[in-house]
């Protein structure tokens, strides 16, 4: 991607970022100077714009396309394969035990994969795709839609369970 259309998808990231939320955070952010073009490598690039052209998406469980609505390992699913050419495991239990770098939470990027707790208890239940700048994109529940959420919200803070990293620089990781 040439340089100017680089830092035009950035800076057009940077704007939904800001602009849209599903519930105001908790915690006050601070600006941060604007992150230079190549923090995002290509296909973490293209995973992060395709989850983001998905927000307004109705949710449907067991759904696993645009047309047809998405539950969330079936979003992670179709951005996956559609924009890093990589299939991976049907469910959020699955995407949770396969081969991959656990993330701190503090080492958070662009294409991580988030997992939550969503049913009580301490076992995966729930599974988002990390965009930036302390936010995520999911489908959350029935009724609703794919939408852009906080990780500062409380909910998502109680039930945040662990991160894995899919995309290693420039590279797809190994899966099993």
């Amino acid at each position: 991607m040439p340089s100017l259309a680089r830092s035009t998808a950035v800076l057009l990231a940077a704007m939904l970022l800001a602009a849209c939320s599903s519930q105001a955070p908790v915690e006050p952010i601070v600006a941060a100077p604007s992150p230079p073009p190549q923090q995002f490598p290509g296909t973490a690039e293209e995973v992060l714009f395709s989850a983001l052209g998905l927000v307004g998406t109705p949710y449907r469980y067991g759904g696993n396309t645009p047309d047809g609505g998405f539950d969330c390992s079936g979003l992670i699913n179709y951005v996956y394969r559609g924009a890093a050419g990589v299939a991976l495991p049907r469910t959020t239990r699955e995407m949770n035990a396969m081969r991959g770098a656990t993330i701190r939470r503090n080492d958070l990027k662009a294409g991580d994969l988030l997992f939550f707790a969503t049913s009580g208890g301490r076992h995966v239940s729930h599974a988002a795709i990390y965009v930036g700048e302390g936010r995520f994109v999911h489908a959350p529940s029935t009724g609703g839609t794919v939408r852009l959420d906080s990780l500062s919200n409380g909910y998502w803070q109680k039930n945040y369970l662990s991160a894995k990293r899919v995309l290693d620089s420039e590279r797809l990781a190994q899966n099993p």
